[in-house]
């Protein structure tokens, strides 16, 4: 009976012995072994973590929610000091708890450590405590206690490990100073937020915005990409005064590709002003000989345009039709031929008007702002797929009357309203395309 009970304890609790046991391995390193009294040397937390696991950064939470930062806790002899952890740029991770900014894989931790000037020769030993909270699909703490020993002596002695610190300090942010961003209140405080815009002018395809921890407030994780078009992009993020007011400005890190394992960050204070006054920027004159270039390029932009990704599937529906129309009265393909030209043009007319309209608001719009919105791009992966459906002939539609007629015209046969709608879809699906010559179009035409 009692190895019955020990045996079914010992199933029970080894999962639970699993989930609590910390995988991070921690060490320490030193980019000098010897230093000499009023120097300065690095030290490093080598934290590596198992694959699919992560720690956290300085600043982990999306409004006091998950995820604790890493913490280093030194014990140090007298004539030697420990400074602030220097944070390698983060990522950012996306589960069903919310957005966090975490590590993966081996990072190191850089903490400057000081000789006091006058610290008599011979080495110096200390400890630090390193605590941690590494996650999954679960989350454990993690602890490490680690030693350190400095030698003072006349030269200073680079350690073996040296060349580590060099590639650390790559991962570390870089001084923000020469970027140009502005921040701007994008309208009044709701009961609880308050959103905020970031304009920053940078080379990069996708940023992102990483707010430092602040006292009394809570600046969200979650990142909005309001527009991204001629070297300019806007970011829309979300406070939360939970305490002291709303802020002067932002700090932390603007981050360029942060999607990506070369991501860049740079750390800025940037001051909260006014939003930027549309009804300011100076209008230059008409004038053909600028006009006309611009046409050029925006025609063989586009012709180009219809070999892009995002438009030549559309064009097999445009080729079928060809197909089927190889019989026909040429009046008539004529015809279809000007009805699709014109669901072209008047999706654009469109998508000009509803950019005034929202410029004129106040707002921001961009190209391709529609595909920003998740439901948009949810409805026109659908209407692809079903169309890639009838073109493998999986089904056919063969509707009659009214708007059924339209969609059977659209999908099956060849008339004005399939042909109307035909363009519709191509401008549509074209408008997070952009192609050689096209960029300068449309920025020509937004300014």
């Amino acid at each position: 009976m009692l190895r019955r009970f020990l045996l079914a304890f010992a199933l029970f609790a080894a999962p639970l012995l699993a989930i609590g046991a910390a995988g991070t391995k921690v060490r320490l390193l030193l980019d000098h072994t010897q230093a000499r009294p009023g120097e300065t040397v690095l030290a490093g937390v080598e934290m590596q973590m198992p694959a699919g696991w992560h720690t956290y950064w300085r600043n982990p939470s999306e409004n006091g929610g998950i995820g604790t930062r890493t913490l280093i806790d030194w014990t140090l002899p007298p004539g030697l000091s420990a400074g602030e952890i220097q944070w390698p740029v983060p990522e950012k991770h996306s589960s069903l708890a919310g957005d966090t900014h975490v590590h993966t894989g081996t990072i190191l931790l850089l903490v400057p450590l000081t000789v006091a000037p006058g610290t008599p020769p011979g080495a110096l030993q200390g400890t630090a405590k390193v605590t941690w909270q590494e996650c999954q699909e679960e989350c454990v703490p993690g602890g490490a206690s680690i030693s350190v020993s400095l030698v003072v002596g006349p030269e200073s002695k680079p350690s073996p490990d040296n060349a580590r610190f060099d590639n650390a300090r790559q991962a570390l942010p870089k001084p923000g100073t020469h970027l140009t961003a502005h921040v701007f209140w994008e309208g009044p405080p709701t009961a609880d937020q308050r959103p905020i815009v970031i304009e920053w002018t940078t080379d990069a395809l996708t940023a992102d915005f990483f707010a430092y921890e602040r006292k009394g407030t809570d600046i969200g994780v979650k990142t909005e990409t309001v527009s991204a078009t001629n070297g300019i992009i806007r970011l829309r993020k979300w406070v939360d005064p939970t305490a002291g007011g709303w802020p002067t400005n932002l700090t932390g890190l603007l981050v360029a590709n942060p999607g990506s394992p070369q991501r860049l960050g740079y750390e800025v204070i940037l001051p909260i002003g006014a939003a930027p006054a549309l009804a300011a920027v100076p209008t230059e004159p008409f004038s053909w000989g600028t006009l006309v270039p611009m046409l050029g390029l925006a025609f063989l932009g586009g012709l180009i345009l219809n070999i892009m990704p995002c438009v030549l599937p559309v064009l097999a529906l445009k080729i079928l039709g060809f197909v089927r129309q190889a019989g026909s009265n040429p009046a008539r393909v004529r015809q279809l031929g000007l009805v699709y030209a014109a669901g072209v043009v008047a999706s654009f007319l469109v998508l000009a008007a509803v950019a005034l309209a929202v410029q004129a608001a106040g707002g921001v719009a961009g190209w391709s702002t529609a595909f920003q919105n998740p439901q948009f791009r949810v409805v026109m992966c659908a209407l692809l797929v079903l169309v890639s459906l009838n073109l493998f002939g999986v089904f056919e539609v063969n509707l009659g009357g009214g708007a059924l007629g339209a969609a059977d015209e659209l999908t099956a046969r060849e008339g004005p309203a399939g042909a109307f709608f035909n363009g519709v879809l191509a401008a549509v699906l074209a408008t997070p395309c952009t192609a050689p010559f096209l960029a300068t179009a449309i920025g020509f035409a937004f300014t």
